[in-house]
């Protein structure tokens, strides 16, 4: 990461995975130099748990895939929780680029749907521990900067703007996760099951009309009837997102 320009004093105080994602630190001088670095143990890392998971995220697992001792890793990478902190930006990549001047509701859509398919693409990556710390790499705060311009031209004060940009992106996270669960509960059990569960079959055999008439009218009038041609994951996604920046766009409004 480049930090040209940046006001580096006192970064000797900041945690080591915080100097290593921004290069305001090298890892230790002993250990093998040729054909090991950060950026390729965080690249083998990101490959091992696509093919494998999540849990198969050790450093001896790591050390093994890149032909190297384990002692030789933990010269570059002190622990296994270090790891996926450093994991845990890399794996975002670059935030996307919105061309300038596209209007603010359709800037955010993009950012947040760039989001959701970066994280859908590594969906191991949302079963990850964050341990309650925010996440300070250079791609994430580089998602956060793209994120805040796309309101830099509405009225919302700063701090409301980055509020808004969290939330989306709590949202975003909170539906990857749910997705992937999803995905990987359905992967497990048969199709005869899952349709067993079809709530609009299941639930008018279960349900007393005179006791739940708001959930037995809904699937009545077809709340949970499917199009095979429609992915309604990315439909559900849009819906929400679409009630969420509703909302947005009223705060934006209340502030003209």
């Amino acid at each position: 990461m480049d930090t040209t320009g940046a006001d580096n004093t006192g970064a000797e105080d900041l945690p080591r995975a915080v100097k290593l994602a921004w290069g305001l630190a090298e890892p230790g001088s002993r250990g093998p130099r040729r054909g090991l670095s950060i950026e390729k143990i965080l690249d083998t890392a990101i490959e091992v748990a696509d093919a494998e998971g999540a849990a198969s995220l050790s450093m001896a697992r790591l050390a093994k895939e890149l032909g190297f001792t384990t002692m030789s890793l933990y010269r570059y990478v002190k622990s296994k929780d270090e790891l996926i902190e450093l994991i845990t930006d890399r794996v975002v990549g670059p935030a996307p680029h919105i061309e300038p001047g596209t209007p603010w509701r359709e800037a955010l859509a993009q950012w947040a749907t760039s989001e959701y398919e970066a994280l859908m693409r590594h969906p191991w990556w949302l079963q990850l521990s964050l341990g309650g710390v925010p996440p300070t790499g250079p791609n994430n705060i580089g998602w956060l900067e793209v994120g805040l311009g796309c309101l830099a031209d509405t009225p919302l004060p700063k701090p409301l703007r980055f509020q808004v940009v969290l939330n989306t992106s709590l949202y975003v996270i909170g539906r990857a996760r749910f997705a992937a669960d999803f995905a990987a509960a359905s992967a497990t059990v048969s199709p005869e099951y899952v349709a067993a569960l079809d709530y609009s079959v299941l639930l008018p055999r279960l349900l007393d009309p005179a006791k739940f008439p708001h959930l037995i009218g809904a699937v009545t009038d077809g709340a949970f009837d499917t199009d095979p041609d429609v992915d309604w994951d990315d439909a559900d996604f849009a819906f929400a997102l679409g009630l969420l920046l509703d909302g947005v766009e009223k705060l934006i409004d209340a502030h003209r």
